[in-house]
């Protein structure tokens, strides 16, 4: 075994090029067992973990002798040195830059604290920085939620107070992981987080969404996990504000905050995080300026200059032995106690190892020495604080500094696992702390809902996701009346309050917000959304008119985005409040709503899929466009019923502007077999209307008397009847210039001509019985034989009015559309959307002369007013994936039931695969070699394509939804054929997504 190991690490590190190299035992015996090493043409000597002398290569050894020979030739100035951490910013000119440079070349401080800048240009100094160091420096910053608190273009987790909603403490270790390979990414070495402070007091101006909440316990355990999981990446934590600023109604940048309690109070409340991450192996502490009499009785001294509190609590009562930070020493609290240099020594003498952020180090380096120099500060005091510092270097692994890469730096600190911890972890944060009624999730989506907006910052993510689910109006008035007014034409009104994402913002609803909320929710069924922290609920004395409240936290995007998940029910909350909000909600209440299986958001990451490849449909898009095969497109993905990829690409035209949104309709073609009439087909089998071996004849008594009449439904659904592929059946009704005759058409619409087929031109009324005769009338083939029919769908929609009772249209709206939120879905759009929002599907030269933009494209589904069973529905990816998730699901979907899943699993099995039909009863199935979908598809996936450009497809085994809409007809049909087709585009795109599956 543990040569294997061995043979394994030869072949690891020959791959680096080392190419010699000693491993010892525990007891420092070398291994003899190593026979061969592979060849490398760079050749390097490496010894691991080498001891110096038998019986001496523990690790404490090892760090000890690297710490005492650096120490043994220091001089006092770099000595003192060590002391300084400095502030330093990359987003200064070359002046700040240079002044740094002096602070480290002839002042030798030991560290640097990097402010507001970017990742790239902080780098980039840091290397040149350490360059210049004689001994290397600490890197330090504040990162409590993230890079992002200092540096563009870096991500940001959420707040502590956000985090300390969630029930999960594996969740806050997997943050402080990436936190910590961010850092360690970066060159920093220690990360000022996690704060430990409780905040007791809602209205404490600096800490606040800082904390993880006002219970010791909860702040404890969840700064434990952050600080696990950052330590986890070689970086070190500075656990802050010791003793404690939770409670504190003023900010130490300004002032010296007061804290009035007495010891046995703090000792039993805001010491107690510390005393259980100290036991966790915390590295270091950094302590507040504040003014706390009962640990410190001289007046005005800050715990930070304290002997008693940094020394005798602090390392001797709590027998801490790690690194101790001042606060900056700039901030008020600490630099109103002395001037400039006899701070220092202040905080230095009192028990602080490392002196952050002093205003003049050149004048505090001075009086530092002038201390040493008059003995108040001991050879022995120093070298405590120095060789502290030395050896929390060495284990930050500066003994082996190497400069940071800053090739795909970028990229590395913003991969897209990180965007998919994000959704995780509002998941499990946003809490529900009312539901009057199960008012949430929203399951009617029959309903009117209206949107309000309060707050000053911005919204869409949160709206635009609301729409994905159901029509949601944004209704707004500068009168509360006249909204109220407005709001009555509503069943339901999300309120949503949105303030500003930065930790400091301010928070409160105005006091005209405050009056309006309160008219709104007596007049009306409320759900209010609080996108900030709990607190701003705060003011509000009268929570019984609200039927719902949810508190989001933060106004990030991605809690909008949970956030409206969250409403409609396609993930359940689990969040529990971190804080209590007077008597109205207590500490940790938190309602768990529920999951009802509709469609929610995520990245690919969550659902075992990887962002990389799957932006490879980018490029397959761009060609498509640039190739003239199509002027636009949708595509979406979902996978476990998440949406993970949705976007649009190109224009509605070639030479257009007007490009592509999510939202846009598109002629759908045949995909209206399956996202329409299959769907009520399968109802009325489900309700044993119809039988698999009801004959034609019986169903439909126009077909009583043919040679249709012993066709049973199995084959006619199945494409296995023998009928006439199609018919164009628009030819007969041209005049001799190939015309509309007026025989059959008019300009002007009337009774007999009500069927409008396109702008100013309508069709006699009887004509469908024409087009019914000639169907009934075709030939039929001599023996059964596949062959793909538009008259299959033709016939049925006349069989489901005949037995319903009821128009097409009426049913798939009722039925399906209205309850699953398919609210861009349905015939004729042009009644409901304007049409700038439809894509265009051909310029008619044949037959209608016009360009046909909201009219279907096929011809004998236009001859029917639109409204046809194989062909007339328009919609978009949104809506179509939501009919393919209920298919999916085998008929349940929004926690209703709409057929049964035997009927499913019947419809989706193909009868007729031994005589070469790739058909289930309506749906379409993979074929081997060729067919709709990439060939990587499983047996059981199932779908259809549609002749404007579609496909929509599931795939039960990977639980994939793959949909793609299009208008590659526009501006013709041309005689090179179908190019989107012959290049495959459709199926390269669905190859690059079962590529892009990692689990």
């Amino acid at each position: 075994m543990k040569n294997s190991i061995i043979n394994k690490s030869v072949i690891l590190l020959s791959f680096f090029g080392i190419t010699s190299f000693t491993v010892y035992k525990n007891n420092n015996t070398p291994f003899s067992s190593i026979v061969s090493i592979v060849e490398v043409p760079k050749k390097t000597s490496f010894t691991l973990d080498p001891p110096s002398k038998k019986g001496d290569d523990s690790a404490g050894s090892r760090e000890k002798k690297w710490v005492d020979s650096i120490y043994k030739n220091m001089t006092i100035n770099e000595k003192l040195g060590q002391l300084f951490m400095v502030s330093a910013y990359s987003n200064k000119d070359a002046t700040h830059t240079a002044k740094i440079q002096i602070l480290i070349e002839k002042y030798k401080v030991g560290g640097v604290i990097f402010f507001q800048g970017g990742p790239v240009r902080q780098a980039q100094l840091t290397n040149y920085y350490q360059s210049k160091a004689k001994i290397p420096l600490f890197i330090g910053l504040d990162a409590e939620w993230g890079l992002s608190m200092r540096l563009d273009s870096t991500y940001a987790y959420p707040w502590n107070m956000t985090l300390g909603a969630i029930q999960d403490l594996n969740l806050i270790e997997e943050v402080g992981k990436n936190m910590g390979s961010e850092c360690r990414r970066m060159g920093i070495n220690f990360n000022f987080a996690p704060v430990l402070d409780i905040n007791t007091n809602p209205l404490n101006p600096i800490i606040g969404n800082r904390s993880f909440g006002e219970n010791k316990a909860n702040v404890a355990n969840k700064a434990i996990a952050l600080m696990k999981g950052i330590q986890s990446q070689d970086v070190l934590c500075t656990g802050k504000h010791f003793p404690g600023h939770g409670d504190t109604a003023s900010d130490s940048h300004y002032t010296l905050p007061t804290v009035n309690f007495s010891k046995e109070r703090i000792e039993d409340v805001e010491l107690y995080p510390y005393k259980k991450i100290f036991k966790a192996g915390l590295a270091s502490v950094m302590v507040a300026h504040l003014n706390i009499p009962s640990l410190e009785p001289e007046p005005n001294v800050p715990v930070s200059a304290s002997y008693n509190v940094v020394t005798n609590l602090l390392q001797k009562e709590m027998n801490f032995k790690g690194l101790i930070f001042t606060d900056g020493l700039g901030m008020k609290g600490a630099s109103e106690f002395k001037n400039n240099g006899d701070l220092e020594v202040a905080v230095f003498l009192a028990g602080n190892d490392i002196l952050l952020c002093p205003n003049d180090v050149p004048l505090a380096f001075e009086k530092l020495t002038e201390a040493y120099n008059n003995t108040q500060i001991t050879e022995e005091r120093l070298a405590h604080s120095v060789k502290k510092i030395l050896r929390y270097k060495y284990k930050a692994g500066l003994n082996n500094y190497k400069p940071i890469k800053l090739q795909n730096l970028q990229s590395d600190l913003n991969a897209p696992q990180k965007e998919a911890l994000q959704y995780q972890l509002y998941a499990n944060a946003i809490t529900v702390l009312k539901n009057d009624n199960d008012i949430l999730p929203i399951k009617n989506l029959n309903q009117n809902i209206a949107y309000v907006k309060m707050g000053d910052d911005v919204n869409s993510a949160f709206v635009t996701t609301l729409k994905k689910y159901t029509t949601v109006t944004e209704v707004s008035d500068s009168n509360i009346d006249s909204l109220n007014l407005q709001l009555k034409e509503y069943d339901t009104v999300i309120i949503g309050f949105h303030k500003k994402n930065t930790a400091w913002a301010p928070y409160d609803f105005s006091e005209e917000e405050l009056v309006w909320l309160q008219k709104i929710a007596e007049n009306n069924k409320v759900i209010v959304d609080v996108f900030t922290k709990p607190y701003a609920l705060l003011p509000i004395t009268n929570f019984d008119t609200v039927e719902g409240l949810v508190v989001s936290y933060q106004n990030a995007d991605v809690a909008q985005i949970v956030s409206a998940e969250i409403l409609f029910g396609s993930i359940g909350a689990r969040g529990k409040l971190p804080v209590s909000i007077n008597s109205n909600f207590t500490l940790n209440q938190g309602l768990n709503t529920e999951n009802i299986d509709v469609l929610g958001f995520a990245v690919p990451e969550n659902q075992g899929m990887n962002s990389s490849v799957l932006s490879k449909i980018d490029w397959i898009a761009d060609k498509a466009v640039k190739g003239r095969m199509t002027p636009g497109m949708q595509v979406l993905v979902a996978r476990n019923g998440k949406v993970v990829f949705q976007k649009s690409y190109g224009n509605h035209t070639y030479n257009g502007t007007e490009k592509v949104t999510n939202t846009d309709l598109y002629d759908v073609a045949s995909l209206s077999k399956m996202i329409s009439t299959l769907p009520n087909v399968m109802q009325v089998y489900d309700q044993k209307k119809v039988k698999l071996d009801s004959k034609l004849g019986a169903m439909l008594p126009l077909f009583a008397k043919t040679d249709k009449r012993n066709i049973t439904f199995k084959e006619l659904l199945s494409h296995y009847a023998g009928l006439e592929a199609w018919k164009p059946f628009y030819k007969k009704t041209l005049d001799s210039l190939n015309r509309p005759s007026p025989k059959y058409y008019r300009k002007m619409y009337d009774e007999q001509f009500s069927r409008k087929v396109a702008d100013s031109l309508f069709i006699r009324n009887d004509y469908h019985d024409t087009i019914m005769k000639i169907i009934a009338d075709s030939p039929l083939a001599a023996k059964k034989v596949y062959r793909y029919s538009d008259y299959t769908f033709i016939i049925l929609k006349e069989y489901l009015e005949t037995v319903t009772h009821q128009k097409l249209e009426v049913l798939s709206q009722q039925n399906f559309y209205n309850g699953m939120g398919m609210n861009y879905t349905g015939y004729n759009p042009l009644n409901r959307f304007k049409k700038n929002q439809i894509a265009p599907t051909e310029i008619d030269r044949y037959y209608r002369y016009q360009t046909i933009q909201g009219y279907v494209h096929d011809m004998g589904a236009a001859m029917d007013g639109g409204v046809a069973g194989h062909a007339g529905i328009f919609s978009n990816a949104m809506d179509v994936a939501k009919m393919m998730q209920l298919f999916l699901q085998k008929g349940s979907y929004g926690g209703k039931r709409y057929f049964s899943e035997a009927t499913f699993d019947t419809f989706n099995t193909c009868y007729f695969c031994a005589k070469n039909v790739h058909r289930g009863l309506g749906f379409d199935k993979r074929l081997e070699e060729g067919g709709p979908t990439c060939g990587c598809t499983s047996s059981v996936s199932f779908g259809h394509t549609g002749f404007t450009g579609d496909i929509a497809w599931v795939d039960p085994e990977k639980d994939l939804v793959y949909v793609f809409l299009s208008n590659r007809t526009y501006p013709e049909v041309t005689e090179e054929g179908n190019k989107l087709a012959k290049n495959n585009i459709r199926e390269d795109i669905q190859k690059i997504i079962y590529e892009s599956i990692t689990d």
